[in-house]
């Protein structure tokens, strides 16, 4: 018998249909953070948008499931997921074997690298290793010695990052005693610090620094340096959180991103939301 054309209802959560790529439940149950441009954010009217939010009605269109994707606070966002309040987290949320403990990833629907938020009135504004990239899992020496050079210009400033996510453990582990290390609920209190002059430095994602440096207030005065770094502690990519059980909706999932990676949606949706292309490559 074959399975997935056969095999009609599965638990996932709430009763899911699967066939050779499609999840056919009324209803997947989607969270995102709202908080995160420009991969998530709320608009002014309290609507959710960005790059994720069109991604995931794309895929949910692949999978012919209808999506209700909902605001849900980072700090609490695994929990629930566990807690089965949804199906599918996507917010930002790299693939790491930390995470991958708790918790299972359809993906990754992204690559992006870490880097600093500075003043370009700031002397950190000259630092060292910008415009170079590096992989701490295939060149970990080379990305610790890139690391380690920008010490000598961040040494007693002070640093605000998000906490709980990899930005903050990358800062724990190689910037801790270098600079105050400061953690916040969102990005966006951290980039409102900055602006205020309470923090000298903002370490995040670079394509949500890119999203910041888009804002009025950040786009003449502001500026992404520092060495671009991926993989090792920074994770595999950006992918849809899943509860480990839930195998055929990650299979659905997988399937349905590499249908947006092939015939390019993947690509138009980036370039749009963060003026480059993200798409993870194999």
């Amino acid at each position: 018998m074959n399975f997935a054309k056969t095999l009609g209802l599965a638990l996932l959560g709430s009763a899911l249909v699967t066939g050779s790529a499609v999840a056919q439940q009324k209803t997947i149950k989607i969270a995102t953070e709202g908080a995160y441009a420009p991969y998530n954010f709320t608009t002014p009217d309290g609507k959710l948008d960005g790059f994720e939010i069109e991604l995931a009605k794309d895929l949910c269109a692949r999978m012919k499931v209808t999506c209700e994707i909902v605001a849900q606070d980072w700090d609490g966002i695994i929990p629930a997921l566990t807690a089965k309040k949804y199906d599918a987290i996507m917010a930002g949320m790299s693939i790491t074997d930390e995470r991958k403990k708790t918790i299972d990833f359809a993906g990754p629907y992204g690559d992006s690298p870490n880097g600093f938020l500075v003043p370009k009135s700031s002397p950190l504004a000259k630092m060292p290793g910008t415009g170079e990239s590096y992989n701490l899992g295939t060149q970990q020496a080379a990305a610790e010695k890139a690391i380690e050079a920008t010490k000598a210009l961040l040494k007693g400033k002070t640093l605000g990052v998000q906490g709980s996510t990899i930005h903050s453990a990358y800062a724990d582990k190689y910037l801790k005693g270098t600079v105050d290390i400061r953690e916040y609920k969102s990005t966006e209190a951290h980039d409102l610090d900055l602006a205020a002059g309470r923090v000298d430095v903002v370490l995040g994602d670079a394509t949500s620094i890119i999203g910041t440096l888009e804002k009025p207030e950040f786009s003449k005065d502001y500026v992404l340096v520092g060495p671009s770094v991926t993989g090792g502690m920074l994770g595999l990519g950006v992918g849809v959180g899943l509860r480990k059980e839930d195998q055929e909706l990650k299979k659905a999932f997988n399937e349905a991103i590499q249908g947006a990676i092939k015939d390019g949606t993947l690509k138009t949706l980036a370039l749009k939301w963060f003026k480059v292309d993200i798409t993870p490559r194999s």
